[in-house]
């Protein structure tokens, strides 16, 4: 017999130093649409002739779209004396999956909320009996219930910039919290919120700082913002990621946004101290993420290793914009929401965001 497992024991055993064999039993092309980090695809059609590519020196974990396909693979396999286990309700589990990590900083904390199936990551700063949350996702519950655990009440919501592969939940978290919304208004748009200044500050009850430190740091988007948290914590949004940089190429002016992302670097976010740690709102498949380890890396660290960050601005413009790809699946519809140009209710547009993040560069 095998053993059902919840996405949440997979991502606790995904963390450890010897995790298990992912066996994915979907077609290649719903693969490599999107996927687990280091899943190996093997057809249920194409299981049994090669059931010789799955080792019975490991933990073996099927999974699928919804769990019925791999359910079938798990019994097969399981027939054959395999140690293995059948991912409960497959990606569409995964893609749902939340769990967080902590920061400390002067005078309070920030949690690390971590969407696992997404590559998205936001934010909770509390300090005192009051918190803030930037780039919330759409499952705001997430975010009350952080708040709730640490006996904070949501006062400010922000967002880094107007995302394009998944929906923010930005102003549903405001109205429900019945907090306050900030955004830059350098990105459009068309509902009421509070226009962010550059340089503004806002101190919580606890005494902890988040500053817009420097509001104009196009190049993802004209409109993108990074956050100073006392000093210790940049929330960098799409402008750094600890495995490389934004993409430039989200709106139709590649070059030019290549170029503004060049600048907000090298002017902005580079000038921070070296121990000031970066934390990004996606991470990529190759980044490594640990139970209660923050996904995040420090200023040196990011300024020492990541090949973009040491070319000059011809270089690294030429180099961006190069990279441009095609905008993401349904990115124009996530913008208009996003926007607030879509009289549906958010939920009712979450099959827009299915699959991976695709804002790094």
């Amino acid at each position: 017999m095998y053993a059902d497992v919840t996405a949440e024991i997979v991502a606790r055993e995904l963390s450890k130093d010897e995790p298990p064999f992912l066996l994915d039993v979907r077609e290649p092309e719903e693969v490599a649409t999107w996927a687990i980090p280091g899943v190996v695809n093997i057809p249920l059609g194409q299981l049994q002739a090669r059931m010789d590519e799955v080792p019975r020196d490991r933990r073996v974990i099927a999974l699928c779209a919804s769990g019925n396909r791999s359910g079938v693979a798990a019994s097969v396999l399981a027939s054959a004396g395999i140690d293995v286990a059948n991912l409960v309700g497959g990606m569409s589990a995964w893609g749902q999956l939340y769990d967080t990590a902590t920061v400390e900083v002067p005078g309070g904390l920030v949690v690390q909320v971590r969407r696992r199936g997404k590559g998205c990551l936001s934010y909770v700063v509390g300090s005192g009996d009051e918190a803030v949350v930037v780039d919330p996702s759409l499952d705001v519950d997430r975010y009350f219930e952080v708040a709730a655990a640490h006996g904070w009440r949501i006062t400010r919501v922000f967002d880094t910039h107007l995302h394009a592969d998944h929906l923010s939940g930005a102003r549903d978290l405001a109205e429900l919290a019945g907090a306050s919304l900030h955004l830059n208004p350098a990105d459009t748009f068309d509902f009421d919120y509070q226009p962010l200044g550059d340089g503004e500050s806002f101190t919580l009850s606890g005494g902890t700082e988040v500053s817009v430190a420097t509001l104009h740091t196009p190049g993802h988007t004209l409109g993108s913002t990074v956050y100073v948290v006392s000093g210790s914590v940049v929330l960098s949004g799409d402008t750094l990621f600890v495995d490389g940089v934004g993409r430039p190429d989200l709106a139709d002016r590649a070059e030019e946004f290549a170029r503004n992302l060049y600048r907000s670097l090298s002017q902005r976010v580079l000038t921070l101290e070296d121990d000031v740690l970066v934390l990004p709102a996606h991470y990529g498949d190759q980044v490594p993420v640990r139970t209660d380890e923050p996904v995040a890396a420090t200023v040196g660290h990011l300024r020492a290793t990541l090949a973009p960050l040491a070319l000059d601005e011809e270089a690294f413009v030429a180099w961006a914009a190069a990279r441009a790809t095609e905008r993401p699946p349904h990115y124009q519809q996530i913008i208009t929401a996003n926007m607030g140009r879509v009289s549906l209710p958010s939920a009712a547009l979450a099959y827009l965001e299915e699959g991976p993040n695709r804002c790094s560069a």
